[in-house]
């Protein structure tokens, strides 16, 4: 386009077209060609020869949503079930601040000394708002993460719990076969995620706080009866003699609820993971309790109750997906809602037309 200035308004001025400039993409550059998915048969002997980073991709497709990648992820997971089941799994939670993340550190060290290899499962919280995660738990793994025998991987839970929940157990099984024989998954804190990781591991280890007020208000009933071992962290210093006494109270209130199946009696023990102080008794707990339940049979049975849970949370989630992503569903889904809301329709007639709306699909099919 020839410049305004040219014209015959404004004499005396002239303006160059100036050089013609060349494309800002460097001509000798290369794309890369797009990355080739690995094939199932790729990905299972990868995985079984313990390469981490095929691992991470088989992982990277668990986690995906797009129904392609789960479909070669649930094959995936088939073929490597025979290789998995032989580890030993320890759920670690507590309040938030309790130091969970500093405590897998050490505690990952201290079990990597006697040799093998350590997969740690964070589950990060997601925002309700931006649906983001930090995903920053390797941070403060500072130690582990650099750790050749060690694989850290957090995931996001992205608001759907079960989901989150369904696939870290799916991941439990791709490590294990990838020769990861100690899983720790860290959960997002006291809530209801607990009740989702006691449901995929041997141990659960709840990290609690002494000097916070009431030491039985930091923590639900619920929780506390899951718990399988209690530890109260940052037990060293000026905090010591507290730390001491919580363990005390702690100790006190288990005695009121009624007795695990397993028969085990859940024990109390201070520690402090900045300090290192302690560590080796909580794991002395951790392997005592394993042969415990491994001697009685509860170990069996309780790997057997998990397996039957996880048959039909899929069940569910499965039924969920295909309700809300049938086509005459999502038609209907938004002028019900819209009833609803004015008033026109109460919540459970609404409901129940969809249902009616969506079996009636299903017959017809």
């Amino acid at each position: 386009m020839e410049h305004p200035e040219n014209g015959e308004e404004y004499k005396g001025l002239v303006v160059n077209k100036g050089i013609e400039q060349p494309s800002s993409v460097n001509p000798y550059l290369k794309r890369k060609p797009k990355k080739r998915q690995l094939s199932v048969a790729e990905f299972v002997e990868g995985i079984t020869k313990g390469d981490v980073t095929i691992l991470s991709q088989a992982v990277t497709l668990v986690e995906s949503v797009k129904p392609e990648h789960q479909a070669v992820a649930q094959e995936v997971i088939e073929k490597c079930l025979p290789f998995s089941g032989n580890s030993i799994r320890v759920g670690i939670s507590g309040v938030p601040g309790a130091g969970k993340s500093t405590s897998i550190d050490v505690f990952g060290l201290h079990v990597l000394e006697k040799g093998g290899k350590l997969a740690v499962l964070a589950i990060d919280p997601s925002s309700e708002r931006s649906k983001g995660s930090i995903l920053g738990d390797k941070t403060r793994m500072e130690q582990l993460s650099v750790h050749p025998k060690s694989f850290i991987r957090p995931s996001p839970s992205a608001g759907s719990l079960g989901g989150v929940a369904r696939k870290t157990r799916e991941t439990i099984i791709l490590c294990e076969a990838a020769g990861f024989d100690k899983i720790f998954v860290e959960t997002v804190g006291v809530g209801q995620s607990e009740t989702a990781v006691h449901s995929m591991v041997d141990f659960f280890l709840l990290i609690q706080l002494s000097g916070t007020g009431d030491e039985l208000q930091g923590i639900k009933r619920g929780i506390m009866e899951m718990a399988d071992g209690i530890v109260i962290n940052k037990a060293d210093g000026d905090n010591l003699e507290r730390a001491k006494l919580a363990a005390t109270q702690f100790r006190s209130a288990l005695h009121l609820f009624p007795a695990p199946e397993s028969g085990w009696t859940p024990q109390v023990l201070t520690y402090s993971g900045f300090y290192n102080l302690g560590v080796k008794e909580v794991w002395d707990m951790v392997y005592a309790y394993m042969d415990f339940v491994k001697a009685n049979g509860y170990f069996e049975y309780r790997r057997n109750e998990q397996s039957k849970y996880w048959m039909y949370e899929s069940i569910n989630e499965q039924l969920r997906d295909s309700f809300y992503h049938n086509p005459k569903i999502e038609a209907m889904l938004l002028e019900k809602e819209r009833q609803v809301l004015s008033g026109n329709l109460t919540s459970f007639i609404a409901a129940k037309s969809l249902l009616d709306t969506y079996f009636e699909d299903l017959s017809l099919i």
